[in-house]
Order: C-alpha cells, then sequence, then structure tokens
C-alpha cells in the first residue's frame, strides 16, 4: 500500500497548523496514500501552559479533530493523528497527549495516551518536564485496522521495549512513533533507536516528525530534529524526510514483515524468566 509521513514545523497557533495539515493532507492523497500519518502535537507545539490552558480544548471541542476526520473522510483515506495536546477533567487540570486512528468514514477506531513521560535534562539549557503538563496513560493499544494491526506510541516511549515487544507480540506489523524529538537527542539516537524497535519486533516503523524551530509571539520556543522516518521490519531505512516540512510519501510491502520474522523469529523465541534478585 501507499502511506505517507507529513513532516510539520507547528506553531503555538492551532488554527494556522490546522491549516497547514489539511493542505498537506489533501496533496498526501493526491499522490495516492492511503494511510497519512501526522507528528506528535499536531494542533500545538508550545511550552507554554499558560498559553495552552487557552488554546486548547477537549477532545469533543477540538477543531483539529473534527477537521481531519471530515478530510479522511471526504479523501477516503486512514489517518493516525500523531497526537493532540487536549485539556481534559483532571482536577490537577494536565492535559492529555493523545493519538488518534481514524478510517476512510471518518470515525476513529483507536485511541491511545502516551505513557512515558519527557522528564528530562537533555542539557542545562534544555530541561522538560512532560508530566507537569501532561498526565501519563496507562494502556498499550493495537488499532485493529484493515490492511494491518497497528501498534501505537508516541514520542519517548521509543525508549522502552518492552512497550513495542507487548504491541508487535499482540499481533502489531506496523508501529507508529510520532513526535517532536529534541535535536540534541536525536541526532545522537533517532535513527538507531527506530530501526532497533523494527529489527526487534519484524515490524515496519513509521515515524513522522515535527521539524526546524516552534517560535511563540515572543520569539520563544523550542527546536525539533525532524527527518521522519520509515522503517522496514528488517532495519534498513526507506525513507529520511530530512529537516524541510512537506508530506513525504512511500510504498510498503507488508509481506516483509512476515520475512523478517521467518528469518529472525525472535517473538516466537521469547521466554519468560525468573531473576535477578
Amino acid at each position: 500500500m501507499r502511506a505517507a509521513l507529513l513532516q510539520l514545523n507547528a506553531s503555538d497557533d492551532p488554527q494556522a497548523n490546522l491549516r497547514e495539515t489539511l493542505r498537506l493532507l489533501a496533496e498526501a492523497a493526491q499522490k495516492g496514500a492511503q494511510f497519512i500519518l501526522t507528528p506528535e502535537v499536531t494542533n500545538c507545539v508550545s511550552l507554554s501552559r499558560s498559553h495552552q490552558r487557552q488554546v486548547l480544548a477537549t477532545e469533543a471541542q477540538d477543531a483539529t479533530l473534527a477537521a481531519v476526520r471530515a478530510q479522511a473522510r471526504a479523501l477516503g483515506v486512514w489517518v493516525l493523528i500523531g497526537s493532540l495536546a487536549l485539556r481534559t477533567q483532571d482536577a490537577d487540570g494536565r492535559f492529555a497527549n493523545r493519538s488518534f486512528m481514524i478510517n476512510p468514514k471518518g470515525e476513529i477506531i483507536a485511541r491511545y495516551d502516551k505513557i512515558h513521560m519527557f522528564d528530562v535534562d537533555v542539557t542545562p539549557e534544555e530541561t522538560f518536564r512532560e508530566s507537569d503538563g501532561y498526565r501519563p496513560g496507562g494502556r498499550a493499544v493495537v488499532a485493529p485496522c484493515d490492511f494491518a494491526a497497528v501498534g501505537m506510541t508516541i514520542c519517548y516511549d521509543l525508549r522502552f521495549p518492552l512497550l513495542f515487544h507487548a504491541l508487535a507480540a499482540a499481533g502489531a506489523t506496523i508501529l507508529t512513533v510520532p513526535a517532536a524529538f529534541s535535536p540534541v537527542t536525536g541526532a545522537a539516537h533517532w535513527h538507531v533507536l527506530l530501526r532497533a524497535r523494527a529489527i526487534e519486533t519484524g515490524c515496519f516503523v513509521l515515524a513522522p516528525a515535527q521539524t526546524g524551530q516552534h517560535l511563540d509571539a515572543q520569539g520563544k520556543g523550542r527546536a525539533t530534529y525532524g527527518h521522519s522516518l520509515v522503517v522496514a521490519p528488517w532495519g534498513e531505512v526507506l525513507l529520511d524526510a530530512g529537516t524541510a516540512p512537506g508530506a513525504y510519501v512511500f510504498d510498503l510491502d507488508l509481506e516483509q514483515v512476515a520475512s523478517a520474522r521467518r528469518r529472525v523469529p525472535s517473538l516466537q523465541n521469547a521466554r519468560r524468566f525468573d531473576g535477578p534478585q
């Protein structure tokens, strides 16, 4: 099948981001993509919790979700919204970082809330405390699409291989890793971790990413690594989008999953064990 990764340079303005997302969805569909994936926080890239409280909405009221569902229906395509930042009813006011699988009828067939929060000190100048603003999910999700079972993850989840193994063991043949990766950790780890997750599971790994400088009205913000990636089940990089925003189309041969798993049946060979004490 033909698919596409959308690489975005989203701002902290959800309406402007939506216009660009819809434009690229239409471009990808025109190029023949039947499955189109967007990055993490498609609707809003912002480090300001006060700004997020002003512009974010609940799932039921989110304009990006409603418009993308309508676009998927109009184009007759599958869409993975890598994630949306959403308001919740949580007493502490924290948001959800939620991924959606949308079918060609515009229906949501699966939701996944990011499990692992990016609480790190990359450098003295670049620190993140995602859990201050977002509450973690607690359930792994495989979306039952008609073309494949798709295991859903988000960004920092990439560093936790047990999640990927569990998704593959549950039947996933495609794993999605929408991201807004730091340039520092991206340059060091992005390619090798995505290739490792593909090799360990014998799955395709599809990773649409945010890219470039994301500035707010005050000229502040953050940078992301880009390099949206497609990795085959044997570990080959089939597509690297570099750092330019756009719609990147590629073809998936799902027979490669069975081939890779026959050659190295690590999912079948995995054993439970005791210890260490």
